[in-house]
């Protein structure tokens, strides 16, 4: 693990500072298309406050989109054992635990959540927290190091890019992750 350190920690750093890598002929189309659909501009960035509200937004977002995921299962597709609804306690434990990146489950996946809410909902925000959990380190780094600086990135560039580079969650390819 420790010979893996630098060469993973320069690959993440020069990820997050939008350098070209080795994926960069796979993934860069994808990121390019990702900004131009969301009309995002990599080469602005914003003032802490900016970046923590984006944080917020998108948390929020994240939670109030995978708890009606988990309230609406019974009536979507890919449910094909019949999961009703989940309980609103359990949806919201379940919701900001897995948005938070903490994943604490208190059900049985299989007995409690339909395929379209496991698939959609909770691997996606595997993906998702990882990447905004990565983004948050890269702008604490950044506000360390630019002391005389207005900015510390994109937030929403920062969690494209955190996302795809923490993409596999064995951690044993990525340990930033």
């Amino acid at each position: 693990m420790a010979a893996l350190t630098p060469p993973l920690g320069a690959h993440i750093a020069r990820v997050m500072s939008g350098r070209r890598t080795f994926l960069e002929p796979a993934l860069g189309p994808v990121e390019r298309l990702v900004h131009r659909s969301l009309r995002l501009r990599p080469d602005r960035e914003q003032t802490w406050r900016g970046y923590a509200r984006s944080l917020l937004a998108f948390s929020v977002a994240s939670v109030v989109g995978l708890l009606a995921l988990q309230w609406a299962q019974g009536l979507l597709p890919l449910n094909p054992d019949g999961r009703g609804a989940v309980a609103p306690d359990l949806a919201l434990n379940t919701a900001v635990s897995f948005v938070t990146n903490t994943n604490w489950q208190n059900y049985l996946g299989e007995q409690t959540m339909s395929h379209l809410t496991q698939m959609a909902g909770l691997a996606v925000q595997n993906f998702l927290s990882a990447g905004v959990g990565l983004a948050v380190a890269v702008a604490l780094i950044r506000g360390l190091t630019r002391r005389r600086a207005e900015t510390i990135g994109n937030f929403w560039v920062d969690l494209t890019r955190g996302s795809s580079t923490c993409s596999c969650r064995c951690r044993s390819c990525w340990p930033c992750c």
